[in-house]
């Protein structure tokens, strides 16, 4: 394969949502910051309390994860396939991990970081959601001659995907059930895999969670808040309507840089899950216009760069990462503007979370390491050459 320049509109694009980040949290984290170690300080933690604790931790994180990036985009791409099955292993072990007694950290509702002493805590599904993009990408082209089948294609592939999301769902992390399940549809339809299917299977989905939407109170909340935002705004849709107050009060061009209101304890995780909103607030709809206008960049050149991939394995691992930084931002982003329900889901490249940012920027790096292969020429016909049972053959030339 004849190496060509990464795509530095998508790298400058996901280096300018990283600094983006640095500079929102520097700002709306300052009221947490200096209540968490406040408390710290008052327990002899700490000497004193600090304005910049989630800064400096978001600063050194930051730190790691672009060298991380850099090294994904030059390590050969082959090394990934032969390592697919081992990472994918590894990850739904620290997935069953989160529920032995000592490991698995409790935040909020739901048991998602391993914690032990002198490793710093890591949260699993940030990780599994690569490691499953690139066994999927694996499974799917030795299967590509069945893929469209029911029997042979979509059965095994819903048993494969069940595995990972029982293991969120028992968490739970159902953000991330969401976010995986929607990369693994997106990826098995362009191996082409029957969008029938998909349907189906969404739909059967939905049905099975019902019950477990209803056994458990606070998702039952979630969903009540989202059908109705004004239901009980001092507790059961406190967050989406602060963040809905954090949105409409920024206007057109925002109260200005650092003089939010809602970050001084109205938003929670204002530094993660509800950045959006908060940088609604300072800086105004004109301005988080071009934060939204990002990540549609990442979906043109990422998808773009899928479809020019050099080989299969390629095409399929680019279309996953795509998927996964697109509608991972669309589900935060509709939550911070109440369109879709709560799911406690970063913001790609920009919220606070070590493990999120380290992932995203690795994935960033495979992305663009696919990039420099990336052929000149489009290839359109890519899922109608594997509707058939065999791949189409080219077509003989006429004799002059």
């Amino acid at each position: 394969m004849k190496r060509r320049q990464f795509d530095t509109l998508l790298a400058g694009v996901i280096l300018a949502l990283v600094f983006f980040g640095v500079v929102m949290i520097s700002s709306v984290s300052v009221y947490e910051s200096y209540q968490l170690t406040n408390d710290m300080a008052q327990r002899g933690i700490l000497p004193a309390p600090t304005n910049s604790f989630y800064l400096w931790r978001h600063i050194w994180r930051v730190v790691i994860s672009i060298p991380l990036g850099i090294v994904m985009m030059y390590l050969p791409i082959k090394i990934w396939k032969k390592s697919a099955l081992g990472l994918f292993v590894t990850s739904i072990i620290l997935l069953i991990l989160l529920f032995l007694p000592g490991v698995g950290a409790n935040y909020g509702t739901s048991t998602s970081w391993i914690d032990l002493p002198f490793i710093p805590s890591l949260q699993p599904a940030e990780f599994v959601k690569l490691a499953l993009i690139f066994y999927l990408a694996v499974w799917m082209e030795k299967r590509q001659e069945h893929v469209r089948t029911f029997q042979y294609g979509f059965l095994p592939f819903t048993i494969l995907l069940s595995v990972v999301v029982l293991l969120l769902a028992a968490q739970p992390d159902f953000g991330s059930v969401l976010v995986i399940s929607v990369i693994a549809a997106s990826m098995f339809f362009a191996a082409g895999g029957s969008i029938f299917h998909i349907i189906g299977g969404a739909f059967l989905a939905a049905l099975a969670a019902y019950p477990i939407i209803m056994s458990k109170e606070y998702i039952r909340n979630r969903f009540m808040a989202f059908i109705d935002p004004a239901i009980d705004p001092l507790n059961v849709s406190f967050q989406i309507k602060q963040a809905l107050i954090a949105v409409g009060s920024g206007g057109l061009f925002g109260v200005g840089f650092g003089k939010s209101i809602q970050k001084f304890g109205y938003l929670p995780e204002v530094q993660g899950d509800t950045i959006f909103a908060a940088a609604a607030e300072e800086l105004g709809f004109i301005r988080i216009t071009f934060l939204v206008v990002a990540y549609f960049i990442i979906a043109f050149r990422g998808f773009g760069i899928a479809n020019r991939a050099p080989n299969r394995f390629a095409m399929l691992v680019a279309a996953g990462i795509t998927s996964w930084f697109v509608f991972q931002a669309i589900i935060n982003i509709g939550v911070n503007l109440a369109l879709l329900p709560l799911t406690g889901l970063t913001l790609p490249f920009v919220s606070y979370g070590g493990s999120s940012l380290i992932a995203n920027m690795m994935g960033a790096g495979v992305l663009l390491n696919i990039s420099r292969y990336a052929q000149e020429k489009t290839h359109s016909t890519r899922r109608r050459r594997v509707r058939g049972s065999h791949y189409a053959q080219p077509r003989h030339r006429r004799r002059a």
